[in-house]
């Protein structure tokens, strides 16, 4: 038998598909346990590399003949020789490429609509993270928002689709994930904007993004407001979209709410929080689109991989829209936090340019799961 690769592209249309697939996760069961791949149909082994060394007698009745099996490790080492031992005892397998490392840094694009003067909104899904970024396009011209660090893929795409970066937003300080915002900026000439009061100790120049800004894309105002919403951070920022989507950043998710606690103010913020959740979106209009900058578990994916729900349905089905006494509001926000992402501090410090990793510790910096939401 002879052993296939897989890779992220393909795992990601089984996750949006929903389709079938086995996967035998070789990484340690804590590695395991705490960030996996995740698929509404898949299953899973778990059977640490160290403990196949001497072979694979022991699980190859646990795994299935009749479903596509597909070997995952850290990097891709050791499921390549596992999925070989498992080839040579006649089954056909496949290796995840590049590992859990690759799952973690994919994106895929998915078209979110169109916008009213023929441009286009596009949401990039980072399928193993949880994070979601945006590119607006109008005229061919393009607004980038909550960018990911892996900037080539953006730069693919607008050089497929024929456009130009003119302005990338970061709708507040992130403390999850390494913004590439400033990067692409850089290599575009773009104008970076910032929420000032998320920007007091960055050390790079920025264009402050306040309640009530306007920036044109293309050769129209395509409506992109700032809309002041404090509480995941005091600068967190949301933007209506041509009056049509709501991109929210990390204070409204499809089916969680933003969590006030990774600047250490969650005491601080709660009241921020709710006023936002509750005052402040609650004078929009409800046949807004709701384009977060994260989604916290796979159900949260539409069936077009999409994550986008209108606020009229939030409003109705987000638990933490429907709290009605403020101290029990306050409670589930302050203590019923899930751990802390990795590194957050320091990835804080990297998006405030205070230090500057290399490539091999922001990968390190950033894995795991996302874990910027309260439910």
């Amino acid at each position: 038998m002879t052993v296939k690769i897989m890779d992220s592209t393909e795992v990601t249309k089984k996750v949006f598909d929903k389709e079938e697939l086995f996967i035998l996760d070789v990484r340690n069961e804590n590695d395991f346990k705490d960030w996996k791949i995740e698929g509404e149909n898949f299953q899973y082994l778990n059977v640490p590399y160290f403990e196949l060394l001497d072979g694979v007698e022991e699980i190859i009745e646990k795994i299935p003949t009749d479903k596509e099996v597909l070997v995952v490790c850290a990097k891709e080492g050791s499921s390549v020789m596992v999925a070989e031992m498992l080839s040579e005892a006649g089954l056909t397998v496949s290796y995840l490429k590049g590992g859990m490392k690759a799952w973690s840094e994919h994106l895929e694009p998915v078209k979110i609509g169109d916008l009213n003067d023929g441009g286009e909104i596009y949401q990039f899904v980072r399928i193993g993270k949880g994070c979601l970024s945006y590119m607006v396009v109008s005229n061919g011209e393009a607004a980038l928002i909550d960018a990911t660090r892996m900037t080539d893929i953006y730069l693919n795409f607008i050089e497929k689709i024929g456009v130009k970066i003119t302005h990338v937003f970061d709708t507040h300080l992130h403390a999850d994930h390494i913004s590439g915002g400033r990067t692409i900026a850089e290599k575009t000439g773009a104008t970076y904007w910032l929420p000032p009061k998320d920007a007091t100790e960055v050390t790079f120049d920025y264009q402050p993004l306040e309640d009530g800004n306007d920036v044109t894309i293309g050769n129209t105002i395509i409506n992109i407001h700032a809309l002041y919403s404090p509480g995941h951070t005091i600068g967190s920022t949301s933007f209506v979209v041509d009056e049509k989507f709501l991109l929210s950043g990390d204070i409204l998710f499809i089916d969680s709410i933003g969590r006030p606690d990774l600047a250490g103010k969650a005491e601080d913020w709660v009241g921020d929080l709710r006023e936002t959740l509750y005052k402040r979106y609650r004078e929009l209009s409800e046949e807004l689109i709701v384009l977060p900058a994260h989604f916290m578990i796979i159900d949260e994916l539409n069936d077009d991989g999409s994550v986008a729900q209108k606020l009229r349905t939030l409003f109705a089905k987000n638990h933490g829209l429907n709290i009605d006494d403020e101290n029990e509001f306050r409670k589930m926000v302050t203590e019923n936090l899930p751990p802390q992402p990795n590194a957050y501090q320091e990835i804080r410090q990297t998006n405030m340019g205070k230090i500057n990793p290399d490539i091999d510790q922001q990968r390190e910096m950033e894995i795991g799961p996302n874990r910027c939401a309260v439910r």
